[in-house]
């Protein structure tokens, strides 16, 4: 069928290119205006869970009373000095009215928890204006610039839920345009020294260029019938970036081998390469968005607009190197290898080259090199054992910045967390002295602080508990389920919640739809495993391996990012746990990827050994001829990344890094040693298939056609 459809496209190449030249025209002018119509950087919390409901319930009865923006306000005098409260009340009351609901401060509550330690600091916590999240992000915009104006000697510094939210919301946007500056330069002349011409390698980067085009038009469209974080750019970029110039090396690659065969007419070469390098591309992408879906399983935003931004970012990669591509090859045909600056080595490894080597190393002694490769994953992965699961705060942003400095002041210079309390939202009943004996209650749980009621309206009453421990840390979630282990008064039902609490419900949640995403990524792995190459073993070896690679990539990122190893090199501050969002995303992500090259070496090693039955003889010559090429496409890849792990946000640098050790591991260790010496113990088991599925492959398998390569290159050397 691939065979086909790259001779269609070949014959209509120039209504292929002129249809890609109008979608990259749209794209680049409408598909840009998805940055004006992104969420905020939120979208960690839990619709539905207990938490949520306290805070529709507080909001439906009793208004918002949220800590949107807080101004710490820092001099050399004190709190008590008239000449303080006049500069902090001054600079407050010149802020426009119609964009601020309520102010609280040191002075209109009385609250000590308002007052650092040494009285020279104080906060005002500002609650916006607006009936939802983009009414009150456009008032927080209007006012910004006014939000640190202040006289009398004192400095203010803006953070709290929303000034954060933009702050992470402005480093990300500054963040991709710095790193694709940083990688296309890179990318560029890495493409040159591979491909040893300047007309072949810019043909990867083009496709990525119109990849993240079209995936932020995708991203755009979806904005109108759901909600997209900001974050979903991220993915978007790297991985349209990342994946295009993948598919542009295999496609590419083989166009030049299949091209250069003695009376090979460009229509053959182009059915040719697409009948192998273009199946390859196809199983790889289909394999990628199933991975990728598995994220719009979960209840967290963040998650599921991170699936939506994956899914299409992979989707146009693929139709882009199955349409576009093979047209610009078509149209250039022999000049695609113009511009040289080297000559241009055989596409295909030699024998007594590095990986043909390797293969026949291996080859011969499969059971060692299985052995040290596993016993060297697994310790890599030991330290994930270990991992400590929490939330995210402050503590992302960089040091120095705003929003972070508040933070770390709020925590560290004040008592009590009076801007993010455990909030108990109690229903059902106005008996005030049943409230107060509930709410004194809370107060003497161990590690509670204080109690206090803080709006009541009928039957509704939230109370607001103040507690020691920093808000994101283990105590402070034992906290939340001790309180919610606290009897309701009579009659009465309690909502906990408050950030503690949307922690705990987001690590519920996700624990619970983590056996749906293994069965999703799992099943469907291993049908288009099968389909593809008609094994039983292979699928399910493949499974395993991905998952000892995920497993070494996680235990590095604890080592690193909750343990801090490396933290003052790579320059983020360590916080001791990790956001569970993160390795799940990191999991979705590089399951897929990881297949791309699982995908690309399994196809030569089929198409060997449909030609000759020697599985030994197809498993050398695959690897020795796919070495170089998957270990190009994952140095890509990782220049891509490697550009994003700058990146000043943490959980962003923590999935570049991540990912870079994740290709690293699964180009060279797995793909290069472990899956070939378990291929050469398997034997001739690597393709069975019990009668009833061979038959189900034989009719519905995504079988290669086209002519394939010659049964082994001349230099092919036996192992012995």
């Amino acid at each position: 069928m691939l065979d086909r459809w790259g001779r269609w496209v070949h014959r209509r190449r120039r209504w292929v290119l002129a249809v890609a030249g109008a979608a990259l025209v749209f794209a680049g002018v409408w598909g840009t205006g998805v940055f004006g119509a992104l969420t905020s950087a939120g979208g960690f919390d839990t619709p539905g869970s207990e938490s949520a409901r306290a805070a529709q319930i507080a909001e439906r009865d009793l208004g918002r009373d949220a800590a949107d923006v807080v101004i710490l306000y820092q001099g050399d005098m004190t709190v008590d000095d008239p000449a303080y409260r006049a500069s902090v009340e001054q600079a407050l009351n010149a802020l426009p009215p119609d964009r601020i609901a309520a102010i609280s401060t040191y002075w209109t509550t009385k609250a000590p928890q308002f007052v650092s330690d040494d009285r020279t600091a104080t906060y005002a916590v500002l609650e916006l204006a607006g009936s939802d999240e983009a009414a009150r992000q456009a008032g927080y915009e209007a006012v910004q610039d006014e939000l640190t104006r202040v006289g009398g000697g004192l400095t203010a510094k803006v953070g709290g839920a929303v000034g954060t939210e933009t702050a992470v919301n402005e480093r990300v946007s500054s963040d991709i345009g710095r790193a694709e500056a940083m990688a296309i330069p890179v990318l560029l002349v890495l493409l040159v020294l591979i491909f040893g011409g300047l007309v072949s390698a810019s043909m990867p980067l083009l496709v990525g260029g119109l990849a993240i085009l079209g995936s932020f038009t995708a991203l755009h469209a979806l904005t109108y019938v759901t909600d997209v974080s900001i974050f979903a750019v991220n993915i978007t970029t790297f991985l349209g970036l990342g994946l295009a110039i993948d598919y542009g090396l295999f496609m590419v690659s083989r166009f030049r081998e299949e091209l250069a065969r003695e009376g090979r007419s460009i229509e053959d070469a182009m059915g040719a390469t697409m009948a192998t390098a273009g199946r390859t591309v196809a199983v790889s992408g289909i394999t990628v968005a199933v991975s990728l879906s598995g994220l719009l399983l979960f209840d967290q935003r963040f998650l599921v607009s991170m699936g939506y931004g994956g899914i299409a970012t992979v989707l146009v990669c693929m139709v882009g190197a199955l349409t576009v591509l093979p047209a610009m090859m078509g149209a250039l045909g022999p000049k695609v290898n113009a511009l040289s600056i080297r000559r241009r080595r055989p596409a295909e490894g030699r024998a007594d080259g590095w990986w043909g080597r390797v293969a026949r190393s291996v080859m011969r002694r499969p059971v060692v090199y299985a052995t040290a490769t596993v016993a060297l994953l697994l310790a890599l992965g030991a330290p994930f054992l270990g991992i400590n699961w929490g939330g995210m705060d402050a503590r992302v942003m960089p040091e120095g910045a705003d929003a972070r400095v508040v933070a770390e002041a709020l925590e560290t210079r004040f008592p009590g967390n009076a801007t993010s309390p455990i909030e108990a939202v109690v229903t059902g009943t106005s008996d005030q002295a049943a409230i107060q004996a509930y709410g004194a209650r809370l107060a003497s749980l161990p590690g509670a602080a204080e109690a206090t009621v803080t709006g009541a309206e009928g039957t509704t009453t939230r109370i607001a508990l103040t507690y020691t421990a920093e808000p994101d840390s283990g105590a402070a979630r034992d906290l939340v389920q001790a309180v919610r282990d606290v009897p309701a008064p009579a009659g009465a039902q309690v909502h906990v919640g408050g950030p503690t609490a949307e922690v705990v419900d987001s690590l519920g949640s996700i624990g619970a739809t983590m056996p749906w995403l293994a069965a999703l990524v799992g099943g469907a792995t291993f049908v288009l495993l099968f389909l593809a190459f008609g094994s039983v073993l292979l699928p399910l070896k493949a499974i395993v391996m991905n998952m000892l690679s995920l497993s070494a990539t996680f235990g590095a990122v604890v080592l690193i990012f909750q343990d801090g190893h490396l933290s003052g090199l790579l320059g983020f501050t360590a916080t001791g746990s990790i956001a569970p969002a993160m390795p799940i995303l990191m999991l979705a992500m590089l399951f897929g990827i990881s297949m791309d090259y699982e995908v690309f070496l399994l196809s030569r090693v089929r198409e060997q050994y449909d030609l000759t039955g020697d599985n030994t003889a197809a498993v050398t010559a695959g690897v020795q001829r796919t070495g170089a090429i998957i270990t190009s496409a994952a140095l890509l890849f990782i220049v891509v990344i490697g550009a994003f792990a700058t990146s000043g946000i943490t959980f962003i640098k923590m999935v570049g890094v991540g990912m870079v050790i994740a290709i690293v591991l699964d180009a060279t260790v797995v793909r290069g040693l472990l899956v070939p010496a378990t291929m050469r113990l398997l034997g001739r088991a690597n393709w069975w298939a019990p009668g009833p599925l061979a038959g189900l492959y034989r009719r519905y398998g995504i079988r290669e056609g086209g002519s394939p390569v010659s049964p082994a290159p001349p230099d092919l050397k036996p192992v012995g």
